[in-house]
């Protein structure tokens, strides 16, 4: 059964997603690595660094991925904050 997300936190399941898949590069890591490190799939990983698309998933989850990127989960939450002078500020 899929659970509806609300929307107001749609933008933050995907700036999260975006924030782990550059992490991830910059550590040079494969989506596969990281599933392996984080014990989930890797279908799993696709699908919560698509940009296009909504993949909620567990504190578990979270945790485990923050783990295997060597960073605090808070640093990883923090990371995908933009300030509202940056949403803002549009060309």
């Amino acid at each position: 059964m899929s659970k509806q997300i609300e929307f107001k936190n749609r933008d933050r399941f995907i700036q999260l997603g975006i924030a782990i898949a550059a992490l991830r590069k910059m550590r040079g890591m494969s989506q596969e690595q990281l599933a392996e490190k984080s014990n989930v799939s890797r279908s799993h990983i696709s699908a919560i660094e698509a940009p296009n698309l909504v993949r909620p998933f567990s504190l578990d989850v979270f945790f485990n991925i923050a783990d295997a990127l060597e960073i605090e989960p808070a640093d990883l939450i923090n990371a995908t904050v933009f300030p509202d002078k940056i949403l803002r500020n549009r060309k």
